[in-house]
């Protein structure tokens, strides 16, 4: 059986190109393909496994009707039609008894697809005048930094990383996502090149650096300016590429003044012998790249710390040449937009922000949420406050409907449950934020049970609450040609993208910072202090705000990424016990032992699991993964119960990494 071509979509950096055998129109095998360069033929475990998802026992394969108290279980078969006519029934009478506004739509990163999301979807949502998701939980802080700095200028991609002579993981780890970048970090330093990692946990890439920089977390902020204040004052700054193609240097140089190595070292708990040596060598370094992930914006001072990260390349001068600069999200870059297909402007209505879901489920009263759609999205798994979300989910008088591939944990609490395609079963469009190229994906096995795809759904609810009208797209070919209207790949690149074939930007899949790829700001340069963003962080951009700890919580508890999930997505195949790593220096303290039963808490919940003793923490640092259900600790509750609902300095993004908690043994 020849095999067939397909490409991934899901919340990962590199847009991997793939293909499948199927037999009988089930998946036999699923693999990497070298359409496009960066999958190298390879793929991550957890889509190589994706057999297990599509016909495991958590699969969904009919509609499904709470039949007994929220979170026992009880549900019934649904037809489809009797399904649809109850969403949208009670999607109207929401609207009816108390406004658009009282139904929320909860999504957010589930499918990175352009007809998965803000399609069919939002024109339902548009339309009954529900209230607009703020979807901030994660890359918010980042993408506005990105934008506000360099308009979401294209980074180096992921292959020229070969020609630095220095490379800087910043908040990232490549061993567990965007896992096509570590054999490029490993080939380069076989050939020479320096690396450095700044992480608060000694992941993989870190155990062949030439320097890790063990930061406290929400301490990115002052490290980084340290660097760019000796820049300043040792004359190493590129003072005339700055005046060329920059603004606000000067402000820059001014805030950042205040850091010395020792005061950020110190703040940081790093050494700053060692912090100085990475200044230098970074200095030194041509070309030098800069990898700006995400962990770094989880806290308090998250965008101003971003912010901070890549301004580096800027004031040391590291644009212009092959291999250096720095990579962020490439997403902004292809200028295609889903919403066009919709044909009609976003509302003015309420915005909730998904971060506060919890405390408006539970408080919100202009005018309460009545009805609840969560697709692409188990916010009781990934949204903080987790005990908050739950105390709201499990209202009587909320109505939510569930549409998702497999029954999770969010499903269980939902009045009515729909069960959703995988993107082997339906038509997409979906481009790389990390690796370059723009995919068509097709359907290539046969659907399990019912399931149904988003705009089917959203489509027939469209019609069932009278929202629909006349000349509404359905078809998905049709929609993609609606988006791509105009787009500058042509109808020569969208004829290779109905072959099959990955299309790139215009100046092809590897772009030179300054060269090729420019700052897509409004006048063309470099925004060192963005105005916008400048005026909304508290004290200003670039101003750092304390360490949340008290005598009470003293501990710092992250959330990480890991080689097991997609935020949460495969949560259902990671069976058993997921422990907590802890120091053993604080394991010591506290009488703990590996294999132990613990408990973690704060103001916010309790977590109960089992205790991992560790050198790949940091002392003072807990580590409990992200994208873990309920099944993965001993009392349910995951993380995300100790997470604050606070908010980023910009952007109102999720503060997970400012989680400070005390653990004892139990």
């Amino acid at each position: 059986m020849p095999a067939l071509r397909t490409a991934c979509p899901l919340d990962c950096p590199d847009a991997c190109s793939m293909e499948v055998v199927v037999t009988d129109g089930r998946l036999e095998k699923i693999d990497g393909s070298s359409a496009n360069p960066v999958t190298a033929g390879y793929i991550c475990s957890k889509v190589r496994g994706i057999a297990d998802h599509l016909y495991g026992e958590e699969r969904l394969r009919h509609p499904l009707l709470r039949t007994g108290p929220k979170g026992s279980g009880a549900f019934e078969r649904l037809a489809w039609d009797e399904a649809l006519d109850l969403a949208a029934r009670k999607l109207v009478e929401a609207r009816d008894a108390h406004g658009g506004e009282s139904i929320v739509p909860l999504s957010y990163g589930g499918s990175n697809g352009f007809l998965t999301q803000d399609n069919a979807d939002a024109r339902l949502f548009y339309r009954l005048g529900a209230s607009r998701l703020a979807r901030t939980v994660c890359a918010i802080p980042t993408s506005m930094a990105a934008s506000g700095l360099y308009g979401k200028m294209g980074g180096t991609a992921f292959p020229d990383y070969a020609h630095a002579r220095l490379i800087v993981v910043w908040g990232m780890n490549p061993g567990a996502s965007g896992i096509h970048l570590a054999p490029i970090i490993r080939k380069a330093k076989e050939g020479g090149a320096k690396l450095v990692v700044v992480d608060p946990r000694r992941i993989k890439t870190a155990l062949i650096a030439d320097h890790h920089l063990a930061v406290r977390p929400g301490t990115d902020l002052p490290v980084a300016l340290s660097i760019i204040n000796w820049l300043f004052a040792s004359g190493r700054a590129d003072e005339r590429f700055l005046a060329e193609h920059a603004t606000g240097a000067a402000e820059l140089r001014r805030r950042a003044a205040a850091w010395s190595f020792g005061k950020a070292a110190e703040i940081a708990g790093i050494d700053a012998g060692e912090l100085e040596e990475v200044a230098r060598l970074y200095a030194d370094s041509s070309p030098a790249v800069v990898r700006c992930g995400w962990g770094l914006e989880r806290n308090r001072n998250g965008g101003s710390a971003v912010a901070a990260v890549l301004a580096l390349p800027a004031v040391a001068g590291k644009f212009g040449v092959r291999g250096g600069g720095y990579t962020m999200s490439n997403s902004g870059v292809y200028g295609i937009d889903g919403t066009r297909s919709i044909g009609e402007a976003e509302p003015k209505t309420r915005v909730i922000n998904m971060n506060l879901l919890g405390r408006d489920l539970l408080d919100r009263d202009d005018p309460p949420i009545k009805a609840l759609f969560v697709y692409n999205n188990n916010g009781l798994a990934t949204l903080p406050n987790q005990e908050a979300v739950r105390r709201g989910l499990m209202r009587d008088d909320l109505f939510t409907v569930v549409f998702d591939q497999v029954m999770t944990d969010t499903a269980l609490l939902a009045d009515l449950v729909l069960p959703a395609t995988t993107f082997l079963e339906h038509d997409e469009l979906a481009r790389g934020y990390g690796a370059y190229g723009v995919n068509r994906i097709r359907p290539v096995i046969d659907r399990v049970g019912e399931s149904r795809s988003n705009i089917e759904v959203f489509s027939e609810l469209c019609r069932r609450t009278g929202v629909a009208r006349t000349g509404d797209v359905e078809d998905a070919g049709v929609l993609i040609e609606t988006i791509l209207d105009g787009h500058p790949m042509g109808e020569a690149g969208r004829r290779r993208l109905e072959n099959g074939e990955i299309v790139y930007p215009s100046w092809g899949s590897a772009p030179v910072q300054m060269i090729d790829e420019r700052p897509r700001t409004s006048d063309g340069k470099i925004h060192l202090v963005p105005e916008h963003l400048d005026a909304e962080a508290p004290g200003g951009l670039y101003s750092y705000r304390d360490d949340p700890a008290t005598a009470e919580h003293p501990l710092a508890l992250i959330s990480p990424n890991t080689g097991k999930t997609i935020s949460s997505t495969f949560g259902q195949l990671r069976r058993g016990q997921v422990p907590v790593e802890i120091h053993r220096e604080d394991a010591a303290e506290r009488g703990i032992a590996g294999g132990d039963k613990v408990r973690i808490w704060n103001g916010y919940g309790e977590v109960r699991c089992l205790a991992r003793v560790s050198d790949a923490v940091r002392p003072g640092v807990l580590s409990l993964p992200k994208g873990l259900w309920s099944h993965n600790t001993l009392n349910g509750a995951t993380s995300n119960a100790l997470s604050p609902d606070t908010l980023t300095d910009i952007g109102g993004g999720a503060c997970f990494n400012d989680a400070r908690v005390q653990v004892e043994r139990i």
